[in-house]
């Protein structure tokens, strides 16, 4: 179990975080890894549904929004809180928790404000506590 956590620092994912998630999801697809995004809430999964369908116009990246009888064969479903889902073997996770669940891998993504870099220090040490092999990018 591996928990990859990429702190944003270019300025293009500075003014859009959402797009960084976007990239991950893109290759999450690629490499036809069955993918969750954690949403921090309804709202976040409704502006990351729409920003997959339109941050590269030649990438395709099949997705929706939990809650539907596709659910199981979406290769990257957008999961807000409360959504009950199945685990997959990558999570990319927003929200200010630790991902729950039976994950190969989670990919954290960390805004550059500090608050939010402060939370990712608790989630760092309790992937650690949990077993996860941890490491950090700077993107």
């Amino acid at each position: 179990m591996r928990a990859d956590f990429y702190l944003i620092a270019k300025p293009r994912f500075r003014e859009q975080p959402l797009l960084l998630v976007c990239e991950l999801a893109k290759r999450a697809y690629a490499a036809q890894l069955p993918t969750l995004i954690l949403a921090r809430s309804l709202e976040e999964a409704e502006v990351l549904d729409d920003l997959l369908w339109s941050f590269e116009t030649d990438a395709f990246i099949p997705h929706q929004i939990a809650g539907d009888e596709d659910d199981e064969v979406s290769a990257i479903l957008i999961t807000p809180p409360g959504a009950q889902v199945t685990d997959r073997p990558l999570a990319i996770n927003l929200r200010e928790d630790c991902a729950e669940g039976s994950f190969e891998t989670v990919k954290e993504v960390v805004a550059a404000d500090p608050a939010e870099r402060e939370g990712s220090r608790r989630r760092w040490a309790e992937y650690r506590r949990r077993g996860y092999e941890v490491r950090k990018f700077d993107m």
